[in-house]
């Protein structure tokens, strides 16, 4: 009976997925750089982009949305729709509209740096009206 070594196609399976996960750490690197900026110019703490459930708490203060929206990110199914209005919301906010906001779900390496780099400055919420002051 003979015996293969698989020794050299597990190095490069493991070299593979190894690429893979830089590449995606170097992504959510680049993604927390932008909503840093973006919550900065918000006028939130920008250091609140790393904290992982905190971040969510923060993007839910931005768009105006109780933070207890926070469990429907937990719901399958329903995340992805609330995903959207969260994500519908942060475009109205910062003075975009709908395209905008395809474009930040579907190419959020694009979307997001030109929110946090770009001219967009931060209104309020969408349903938020300001108060005249007398």
């Amino acid at each position: 009976m003979e015996t293969y070594d698989n020794s050299a196609a597990a190095a490069g399976i493991f070299a593979f997925m190894g690429i893979i996960l830089f590449f995606a750490f170097l992504f959510w690197l680049f993604i927390v750089i932008c909503r840093w900026k973006i919550f900065e110019k918000a006028g939130k703490p920008g250091w609140a982009a790393i904290i992982p459930i905190y971040n969510a708490i923060v993007l839910l203060e931005i768009v105006g949305k109780p933070t207890w929206w926070i469990i429907l990110f937990l719901i399958p199914g329903v995340n992805l729709i609330i995903f959207i209005i969260v994500t519908h919301e942060l475009s109205l906010a910062f003075g975009q509209g709908g395209g905008f906001t395809i474009l930040l779900i579907l190419l959020p390496f694009i979307g997001y740096p030109i929110l946090a780099f770009g001219s967009a400055q931060y209104t309020a919420p969408a349903g938020v009206v300001a108060k005249p002051i007398y």
